[in-house]
């Protein structure tokens, strides 16, 4: 049996016999308050080697102990592989408890009649699948490698029982940061309390009832079993990765993202305030077509390499950017939730870009997803938006962007790297004024693509990277990097001395590059 008091499958509380054979405990700490947690709805976790994995087990331990035959549970994990892990510590808690397991429907039925399904959703459509299934528990592991929440919202409407009560029922979560869901994990469980540990309210109009949701933060200090058993863990792992990647395995640094794609993302490098642009200054527009996905669009200044006047202030207080410098100085993105659009039409996309644009502001052009100028039968997209620009205002010039990421992706990197050398060295070459929240928000966290680590991960929010990327390819440029040391000028004739120098030089570059 299980070393926890529980309550028993009449209903009554059922204490921990001397007879009882203990296989698993709750850690004090977040677990213990895992186990307990009366919330319908917790992500549990945050960090490595925090006891997550058997935090889940644990709970439908206990909740299947409660519940007898009348507990039904449900295990998800995104890939197969994942899933054989969580499978393997699974058949270490549950068989010495009588559980049976069932290789074929990877299916444990407990002692008592409780049984509990094992499985993965390697596409969000999967989630489909379960419509008109019951549950009484629901666990997700690593919430933050699903892009999306709805996948996770199909499986909420599984979770009811026509013989417990409803407050016994229940979804539990894990997570760490970082992952291609890792802003709408972040966004649900963590940003409304960062330190967890208080309910999350929330009213839903559809029942008229408020709803409840946690996050119980656990860390690999909570995790004594762990420390007691690898007492080197804490040290092998602040060995293992920079001292940001640490800082998110060890404490759940939820502002902190390793491996993202724009590692030479920098807020306060490229995040600016807002203020009035320059008449001089060309002006662009990039846009990035969605309709069940957001789109996105950008409003852009080409800076002069002047600086910009500012009323009232002293010219030392004047604003100033590279020559050829690109600001973002306004979006819209059309979204009605994390990584889900709007649905208008065309012709309303047209007309609302349009409309944003004041008056007396020219675009030179809007460059544009190739993809909505195909033609498919009749008027293409772009046709269907050019219509709504005329019709609000007169000119509404779109081009076919230059498509190709990975060529546009490096673009990106070197206008926000900036030039190594000359007279803007260190300076980057795209802002971002502080009113755009969405590509704010969104390009910092985009993750690498695990087949192609020159891509990007499009299952992420990446729609305003993309029509950046666009325009960047519009407007590309050529870094200016400083020299390698040791290298001979082009047409100046080497000592014997400067040979060996230069020799020498290469012969450590390689060396160092070896790891020797």
């Amino acid at each position: 049996m299980l070393a926890q008091p529980g309550i028993g499958h009449n209903g009554g509380p059922r204490l921990l016999q001397p007879t009882d054979h203990v296989v698993w405990a709750p850690q004090p700490g977040p677990q213990a308050l895992l186990i307990s947690c009366p919330v319908f709805e917790v992500m549990f976790g945050g960090a490595r080697g925090g006891g997550k994995t058997d935090g889940m087990l644990g709970d439908w331990l206990i909740h299947s102990d409660s519940w007898g035959k009348h507990a039904n549970g449900l295990m998800v994990r995104r890939t197969m592989e994942a899933l054989a892990e969580t499978i393997e510590r699974a058949k270490e808690l549950f068989l010495p408890l009588g559980a049976k397991y069932h290789a074929q429907s990877k299916t444990f039925r407990m002692a008592n009649g409780a049984r509990i399904k094992f499985r993965y959703l390697d596409r969000d459509e999967d989630a489909q699948a379960y419509q008109g299934h019951s549950y009484t528990r629901v666990y997700v592991e690593e919430l933050t490698q699903f892009p999306n929440f709805e996948p996770i919202q199909k499986l909420f409407a599984t979770i009811r029982s026509a013989h417990i009560p409803s407050s016994a029922c229940g979804f539990r979560a894990t997570a760490n940061p970082g992952g291609p869901g890792h802003l709408w994990v972040k966004r649900r469980y963590i940003d409304p309390w960062p330190a967890g540990m208080r309910p999350i309210r929330q009213f839903d109009q559809e029942s008229g009832m408020w709803l409840e949701r946690i996050f119980i933060p656990s860390k690999v200090a909570d995790n004594k079993i762990l420390l007691a058993s690898d007492p080197f863990y804490i040290a092998r792992l602040s060995q293992s990765g920079s001292a940001h990647l640490v800082k998110a395995w060890l404490y759940g640094d939820w502002s902190i993202i390793e491996g993202a794609f724009f590692d030479c993302w920098s807020d306060r490098r490229l995040v600016i305030p807002p203020h009035a642009i320059p008449k001089r200054w060309t002006r662009f527009r990039s846009f990035d077509w969605g309709s069940s996905s957001p789109f996105s669009v950008g409003w852009w200044a080409m800076s002069d390499g002047y600086p910009v006047e500012i009323p009232g202030k002293p010219p030392t207080e004047w604003p100033s950017y590279p020559r050829g410098a690109l600001i973002r100085y306004r979006e819209w993105y059309g979204a009605s939730g994390p990584n889900k659009g709007i649905k208008l039409t065309n012709f309303e996309i047209g007309k609302g870009i349009v409309s944003r644009t004041p008056p007396d502001e020219t675009i030179a052009y809007t460059v544009c997803d190739p993809s909505i100028f195909a033609q498919e039968g009749g008027p293409s997209i772009a046709e269907q938006m050019w219509k709504g620009g005329r019709h609000e205002r007169g000119k509404f010039q779109l081009r076919k962007a230059d498509n190709r990421r990975i060529p546009g992706w490096g673009q990106m990197r070197s206008r926000m790297m900036g030039d190594e050398a000359g007279d803007h060295a260190g300076r980057p070459m795209i802002y971002f004024f502080s009113t755009c929240k969405d590509a704010i928000r969104t390009v910092p966290v985009l993750q690498h693509d695990d087949k192609n680590a020159e891509d990007l991960d499009t299952e992420g929010e990446d729609h305003a990277a993309d029509e950046i990327r666009y325009m960047c390819q519009a407007r590309p440029i050529q870094r200016k990097l400083a020299p390698n040391p040791g290298d001979v000028p082009y047409g100046h004739v080497p000592s014997i001395d400067e040979v060996i120098a230069h020799e020498q030089g290469r012969a450590r570059a390689n060396k160092d590059y070896r790891g020797i």
